[in-house]
């Protein structure tokens, strides 16, 4: 295990305030930053995500260069009030239409490198209720400041909400020590470094991000470190904290079937290192129970795993994006 990179490649979102400087190494760089919001049913804070960053990182410090909502078929107003403050906005399905549909934000992800035109990407969740420009610059910052690190993470702190108005300081992350802090622990202990490998903010070069492939659903995040990890090394990995995030909390059952999918990325990508051999097959079905007049009934939920391959491999992206190589992604920019 390496030691010290949690040391060297952490980082606080305070070290990048300089937003000139930022603008400056992008300038010097010649590189353009595209942010993806993945969205389904947001309505109640995606205008606010989009006004703070636009406003600050587009109007104030040209940091992006264009916002992307990527939209999973919301059935509320999420795509209407995001196209009222003039960004683009795509429903998923409607994107390379002639592949087989599926739903989740890690196709929301995937899909959006194929719309976006940027050098770096930097995806962010759109259900923070505490948005503030820094979940964008503090994860750029590692990014235009290095010359070495290709993808960063974010870690906060995550407040739990107890009631209709009342957040207790902590006790977020639950899936992360439950489930996957233990598993990275047993077979890929450098992971572990990684405060919260499960948070739905990360930046990092197109050339990273289009030659691994992107899990459709809850499996997304350790599917990608994992891959980043096993390809590149963790020098090119750094995480920055961001402070605090506020966001809805799912319940006990949902995180169960949040962590029944992250396990079978995790089992699925440890068999294709060739770190364990199941001999038996994994099942798609996570099984739960209810009461209905005092008596336990079976909830059946078909958690099926499907995964995107590498967009490289798309010949309607290498159409697009020419210049782009297959096969392995080169570390510079």
């Amino acid at each position: 295990m390496n030691k010290n990179w949690i040391e060297s490649n952490t980082f606080h979102h305070s070290e990048f305030k300089d937003l000139h400087g930022l603008v400056a190494a992008k300038q010097r760089k010649r590189l353009t930053i595209s942010l993806c919001l993945p969205t389904l049913n947001e309505e109640k804070t995606i205008a606010k995500e989009i006004v703070i960053l636009k406003s600050e990182l587009m109007l104030r410090y040209p940091l992006l260069d264009e916002i992307m909502v990527i939209d999973s078929g919301s059935t509320d107003k999420t795509r209407q009030i995001a196209r009222s403050y003039d960004v683009t906005v795509h429903k998923a399905d409607d994107i390379l239409p002639h592949l087989e549909k599926f739903k989740g934000k890690g196709e929301n992800l995937w899909k959006a490198l194929f719309v976006t035109r940027g050098d770096i990407i930097i995806y962010i969740d759109a259900d923070i209720k505490n948005i503030h420009h820094r979940f964008a610059y503090g994860l750029l910052g590692p990014l235009l400041l290095s010359d070495r690190i290709r993808f960063t993470k974010a870690f906060y702190d995550r407040p739990i909400a107890v009631g209709e108005n009342k957040l207790r300081p902590t006790g977020g992350g639950r899936v992360t020590e439950l489930v996957t802090r233990p598993l990275f622990s047993l077979f890929m202990p450098n992971l572990t470094q990684f405060l919260q490998p499960l948070s739905g903010e990360y930046a990092g070069f197109r050339n990273i991000f289009e030659a691994i492939p992107f899990h459709i659903g809850y499996g997304v995040e350790t599917g990608m470190l994992i891959d980043i990890h096993e390809k590149w090394g963790l020098d090119v990995m750094a995480q920055v904290d961001l402070d605090r995030r506020v966001h809805k909390n799912q319940d006990t059952k949902a995180l169960g079937r949040m962590a029944f999918v992250i396990i079978k990325t995790f089992l699925d990508r440890v068999q294709k290192l060739q770190r364990v051999d199941i001999k038996q097959e994994i099942f798609d079905e996570m099984i739960q129970y209810h009461l209905v007049r005092g008596a336990l009934q079976p909830e059946m939920h078909v958690l099926e795993q499907h995964e995107r391959p590498p967009i490289l491999q798309v010949p309607e992206y290498m159409q697009k994006f020419p210049t782009r190589k297959s096969g392995q992604a080169p570390l510079n920019p």
